[in-house]
């Protein structure tokens, strides 16, 4: 056979090779990561739903889940898990978008104050946060109330920024609404969990690649302003979107959300040094994982597609003794770390299937 450029290419690069006939389980599309992440090291999440359960195994295998956002002091592990306390490293419930998570950083800092303030739940008249509407169940008394605890909670996000070594961002969303005044981006519709739904006022919006290239690239230039060594995990969701606004199929939507993400997430990884992607979404997706991965329902990921995720990202992400095996440590039980073991995979866009 006459040579060509893939002649001498290695197995992986070969879908017959490294695929075709492989178990499932041995599937593994990881060749190398540009950082390890240490025991020692202040691990910080969010982004989508897909992002806890990343938390959550770094807190079970005894690495430091960096919770930024502490419950306060004497509250139960119970009412802290309630609270969404350890849900992610801050308080700010499911960052879906990165026009959102750009934004989240800019108010955290003073960078934009959005005309919104705050939202009435229609049916206890109890006050919302309209960034994070669902976080605190009871809703707040008072919107001065709202207010204190908004101001705690943009305060540790900056001591998150601040003080992590390394952030995991999972991509979750394209499709997002907006306060058409300021362009302030929600995490949820109007209506949904808060507030009133009027087109005069709000407004639908799709994002486009080049659009999550531009707001997380300046996100993480926010971030490395103050935290210059702070090294970033991107992923993106395999979790299905739960409903679609476009006037199209929610299976046509979702197909273009996920494409528009990865294209983005692989020109971020190759614009920023410090910055890796993990295929958890490539993992889930590719043909022969698919009937094992996903739950009933087609959208959700099982706790077998789950550990084999995870068994990637530790195989690959985690510094290893010289013995071979994964670090770990013993964890310390306290209010925090029991929150953390304890928490559930908190999705708030399935709060769009209860209006």
């Amino acid at each position: 056979m006459a040579e060509n450029p893939y002649s001498s290419l290695p197995d992986h690069r070969f879908w017959r090779k490294a695929v075709t006939g492989l178990p499932p389980f041995a599937l593994d599309p990881l060749l190398r990561t540009p950082f390890k992440i240490s025991r020692e090291d202040k691990v910080a999440t969010g982004g989508s739903c897909f992002a806890q359960e990343i938390a959550q195994r770094l807190q079970h295998s005894g690495f430091h889940y960096y919770l930024a956002e502490q419950p306060p002091e004497g509250l139960s592990a119970q009412e802290a898990e309630r609270r969404n306390y350890s849900m992610y490293s801050c308080r700010y419930g499911n960052v879906y978008t990165t026009a959102q998570f750009l934004q989240l950083l800019d108010r955290a800092y003073g960078r934009f104050t959005p005309d919104l303030d705050v939202w009435t739940r229609p049916e206890d008249g109890r006050f919302v946060d309209p960034f994070r509407p669902r976080i605190e169940p009871d809703g707040f008394a008072t919107p001065e109330a709202l207010r204190a605890d908004r101001e705690r909670h943009l305060a540790a996000v900056r001591h998150m920024v601040e003080t992590m070594d390394v952030f995991v961002f999972t991509f979750g969303h394209t499709e997002t609404w907006r306060h058409k005044k300021d362009g302030a981006i929600l995490q949820l519709a109007p209506g949904v969990a808060g507030g009133e739904w009027d087109p005069n006022v709000y407004e639908f919006y799709n994002m486009t690649v080049s659009e999550v290239i531009r707001d997380f690239l300046a996100a993480l230039d926010r971030i490395r302003e103050v935290n210059p060594q702070a090294r970033v995990v991107l992923s993106v969701s395999p979790v299905g979107i739960i409903a679609t606004y476009e006037d199209r199929h929610v299976i046509e939507s979702n197909s273009a959300v996920k494409a528009i993400l990865r294209a983005a997430a692989d020109e971020i990884r190759r614009a920023r040094p410090g910055v890796a992607y993990f295929p958890s979404y490539d993992l889930a997706t590719v043909s022969p994982n698919v009937s094992r991965f996903y739950r009933e329902d087609t959208r959700r990921i099982t706790s077998t597609g789950i550990d084999q995720t995870m068994r990637v990202f530790f195989e690959h992400f985690t510094a290893r003794e010289e013995s071979g095996a994964p670090l770990a440590k013993t964890v310390r039980l306290d209010v925090a770390a029991e929150a953390q073991a304890n928490c559930k995979v908190i999705c708030d866009e399935e709060a769009i299937e209860g209006v």
